[in-house]
């Protein structure tokens, strides 16, 4: 059963209680582990990945006034603290979004538009996340934050410290990587 966050406990944050924190960080582990799973591109810098989210998270609560919503400001800290924490890890980030899809193909990346290879009904929760987590990091992360996470273009641009063409250019170029990822993985699956 996962814990409440009171405005009583948020006030401990703000007092630095220990043991408040630590209530803090158990309340949203589970939830912040399901984000960063998407976000990273392997296990392991998911969890150094919620690690270092919740620790933001926790000092901007630490740091913060009066939070109206709490859950809504967590998420987007953790959000915004994952982008700039895989963005950080620059060798990775600037040399992947150099990659250009390697196929050519009609412009419609409609992931739920009809496709022979693809039943998507058959498409779990391992093999999507296993099939974003193949995407270099900036077609990873403007998916993330635009398609799944629901930020506008522009908002998503700005926290990758892109312009909105180079956002829409690797949405573009994620979406089309995102379904030959997904049909190659039922591909393997059914061999």
């Amino acid at each position: 059963m996962p814990l409440t966050v009171s405005p009583e406990l948020v006030s401990l944050v703000q007092k630095n209680d220990k043991s408040a924190k630590k209530q803090v960080f158990e309340a949203y582990y589970s939830k912040f582990a399901a984000i960063a799973q998407r976000y990273a591109k392997s296990q392991a810098q998911a969890e150094e990945l919620v690690n270092e989210g919740l620790n933001k998270c926790l000092y901007k609560l630490q740091n913060a006034g009066q939070i109206p919503d709490l859950d809504q400001v967590m998420e987007k800290e953790f959000i915004a603290a994952s982008v700039a924490f895989l963005m950080n890890i620059r060798s990775e980030y600037y040399v992947a979004s150099t990659v250009f899809a390697s196929e050519t193909a009609p412009k419609n990346y409609d992931l739920f538009a009809n496709n022979e290879l693809i039943d998507y009904n058959k498409v779990n929760n391992d093999i999507l996340v296993k099939s974003l987590q193949k995407l270099v990091p900036s077609q990873r992360l403007i998916f993330n934050l635009h398609v799944v996470d629901g930020y506008s273009l522009i908002d998503a641009a700005l926290l990758l410290d892109s312009s909105e063409q180079t956002a829409k250019s690797n949405l573009e170029k994620a979406r089309f990587n995102l379904q030959k990822n997904i049909e190659n993985s039922l591909k393997s699956v059914k061999v």
